[in-house]
């Protein structure tokens, strides 16, 4: 909420998307979010994958989106319970399938044209710091994608 105050002026306007843990946003939300858009951020726990369904996503066709930022791999107690839950009624490729290279790969596949995305599981606060960095740069500066990750391998 702090970074739609802030950049409010800029692009925020056209900003559309759930926010909050008020509810899970549906199959169809996803979906609708996913190919109505030229650029899409996730901020969340878990894997993003675990959030949608696999085989929907691979069939979709997402040519409009130029930049996709995942800032995800958070862990806490109640994602934890939730993913492992989650899991247990996914085969071990469907998991696999749900790394954070296979990720960008299936996106890739999908039409999404660059994705920024978190390697390895991570913290909030850290997630926080990097959502500041990326609006910071390609919202206010106007930095390319390229030179914003370097910012944020600094």
């Amino acid at each position: 909420k702090d970074i739609l105050e802030k950049y409010h002026d800029l692009f925020t306007l056209q900003w559309e998307g759930v926010i909050g843990n008020i509810r899970t946003p549906s199959q169809a939300e996803w979906e609708q979010l996913l190919t109505n858009c030229s650029a899409f951020l996730f901020y969340g726990m878990e894997r993003f994958l675990s959030h949608i369904l696999l085989n929907r996503l691979v069939a979709m066709n997402i040519p409009e989106c130029q930049l996709m930022i995942l800032l995800d791999l958070v862990r806490s107690k109640q994602s934890c319970h939730r993913i492992r839950s989650s899991d247990i009624h996914k085969s071990c490729l469907h998991v696999a399938l749900e790394g954070p290279t296979e990720t960008v790969v299936l996106l890739s596949l999908t039409g999404v044209r660059s994705v920024i995305a978190n390697q390895w599981y991570t913290t909030l606060q850290e997630n926080a710091e990097r959502l500041e960095i990326l609006s910071e740069n390609l919202l206010s500066t106007g930095k390319t994608t390229g030179q914003t990750v370097h910012i944020l391998q600094r």
